[in-house]
Order: structure tokens, then sequence, then C-alpha cells
């Protein structure tokens, strides 16, 4: 019977739990992948918590240091509002630069995955022209660009800038959450794959 009292509070608990939203006004986006439509929506769970990799606050440096909020002059931060803004907008191409298996292990909906490593090497899936030596990056074409990676310690979408400014991106339409995948799921933001 205790048990039994006990489900119950819980389910009561559960089901009377505050509502978690985006902000006050906004409880889900939903956004175009290609897969078709998404709801992303934060957990409904008052008590969640973050759990897995992503949990882990302390890594070692180097490899994994603290990134600047700006990557590269010129690049603008955003965070998790602005982001969800861009993955609605068809001047903006959402980008997780982190390599495919992480990718593959959960996104954030509507990314597309340019591995940092390729990031200066696909500029013509951005709107750039192939030139003789490399691309041209000018013109209503270009799509402006909202980077990403696993977290404020990961470099990956940070070389991704770079590499891209360094091929001849312009710097002005690159937008970067710096908080990636760490800082999306600690808000228990929707994740596709994985």
């Amino acid at each position: 019977m205790r048990l039994l009292t006990a489900a119950l509070i819980v389910a009561a608990s559960a089901a009377s739990a505050d509502p978690v939203g985006i902000t006050k006004d906004m409880m889900s986006v939903t956004v175009p992948t290609a897969a078709g439509p998404v709801e992303i929506s934060r957990i409904q769970d008052n008590a969640a918590v973050i759990e897995g990799d992503f949990a882990q606050i302390a890594r070692p440096c180097p490899s994994f240091c603290i990134q600047p909020m700006v990557p590269a002059e010129g690049v603008t931060p955003i965070g998790e509002l602005e982001m969800l803004g861009f993955l609605n907008d068809p001047d903006v191409i959402v980008v997780d630069g982190r390599v495919r298996s992480n990718f593959a292990g959960g996104a954030i909906p509507g990314a597309i995955n340019i591995p940092y490593t390729e990031a200066a090497d696909r500029l013509g899936e951005l709107g750039c022209e192939p030139d003789f030596e490399g691309f041209i990056c000018e013109g209503d074409a270009v799509k402006s660009v909202a980077l990403y990676c696993n977290g404020p310690w990961c470099g990956q979408s940070p070389t991704a800038a770079r590499r891209m400014i360094e091929a001849g991106f312009p710097a002005e339409k690159i937008y970067y959450y710096r908080a990636g995948m760490q800082g999306w799921q600690m808000l228990g933001l929707t994740v596709t794959g994985g």
C-alpha cells in the first residue's frame, strides 16, 4: 500500500509541476529539418538534471580550454533565443562544427553538420562561389552561419570560424553559440539523433 501511495504522490507531483517554457510567452518553436518539422521545447520535468557526457564540467586543458566569447574578430556571439530564431530564418544556416560522430550522437534540430576540418572546403554550401584560389563569398546568395559545437570548452566551432574567415567567408556573417550542446542540453531543449 505504501508503494502505491508513493507512486501516486510522484504522479501527482509530476502532473502539477510548473510548465517549463522557453520564455514566459513561448512554450515551443517548430523548425524545419531534412526529416520534416521538429518541435523544440524544454523537458517538462521540474526535477530533470543533465546526465551523460555533458554533465562533466572539468576537462583537461589543453585540449579542452575555455573558449573566448568571440573566436575571431567580427564574429557575433549569440545565445539560445537567437539560435531558435535562426533555425527559422531562411537567410541563416545553423552549422554544427563537430566531427560526424558527435553530430550523430545528438544535435540541435535543423542544424547541418560541417565538421570543423571541412569548414574552409565547404563554403559553396553557404552560398560562396568556387574560384581557382578558393571561394568568393560576396553578394546576397551568401548565407549567414550560426556555428556551435560541444560547449564553452570545445574548440571545434571556433576553429571552423577562423578557417572559414581565412578562406574568404565574411566574419560579420558568422554567429557563434559558445554554450553549444552542453548549454542546449542543460536547458532541457530538444535534441535530434543520439
